[in-house]
């Protein structure tokens, strides 16, 4: 009788492909993006609730202005809002942003492996470069690819059908890493594994994600500590 090994599934060869989300999964960003969303709203004279930052995530700059736009009456265009959104983004990226303990080191395990790596993130690539000082999304991945490139939000999978085409893997191979519900949801029907990443994030049903995953971590030392 044979011996049945199972493998670590935050390890090759539980997955040759890794895709990784950004906001709250490799760094936490929360708090940030809860600002930008008070201040735009307070300066339309609308409360901010939870529900809308829950929604704002998950569709990115473009769907989440044309939500607003449709949700609140407003007269303001996608772009205007998109660019009102990158200038309050910008400026707290560029000093505030970095990754979660672990979460480098896990990268470059990951690399020594032979494992290619990609970005997936509903942030604006103009966020995303200025916060380049301190960290180097373009350099510590193989590929980025934003929600803007792909037209839609990760309610839908092609974003992160997309990452796994840049770095040449079939959706079978890839694990994903996300905070958010819709994300893992999303990549799942993509056919791709997922790790639930828990993030401290008040609009985040922990239970939720790690139901709806293959697994989760809190941590990423918790990751390295499980190495193989």
């Amino acid at each position: 009788m044979h011996e049945q090994t199972t493998s670590n599934p935050l390890w090759p060869p539980s997955f040759s492909a890794a895709i990784f989300d950004f906001d709250d999964t490799l760094a936490l960003t929360h708090d940030l993006w809860k600002q930008v969303d008070i201040a735009f709203l307070r300066s339309r004279g609308i409360s901010y609730t939870p529900d809308v930052g829950r929604t704002l995530t998950m569709l990115g700059f473009a769907g989440g202005a044309r939500w607003c736009i449709e949700r609140y009456g407003l007269k303001d265009t996608v772009e205007e809002i998109c660019d009102e959104w990158n200038s309050m983004g910008r400026a707290l990226y560029a000093t505030q942003v970095r990754l979660r303990p672990g979460a480098r080191e896990y990268l470059a395990a990951l690399r020594s492996e032979g494992v290619p790596l990609a970005l997936a993130t509903t942030n604006d690539p103009d966020v995303l470069g200025a916060m380049k000082t301190n960290v180097d999304v373009y350099d510590l991945f193989d590929a980025v690819v934003c929600a803007k490139e792909v037209g839609c939000g990760k309610d839908h999978p092609d974003i992160y059908l997309e990452a796994a085409r840049r770095i040449s893997a079939k959706p079978g191979d890839c694990m994903v890493f996300e905070d958010l519900l819709q994300g893992i949801c999303s990549a799942k029907r993509a056919g791709m594994r997922t790790c639930a990443v828990l993030s401290n994030n008040p609009l985040q049903n922990e239970r939720e994600v790690v139901a709806a995953a293959d697994c989760s971590i809190s941590n990423w030392r918790e990751a390295l500590a499980n190495e193989r």
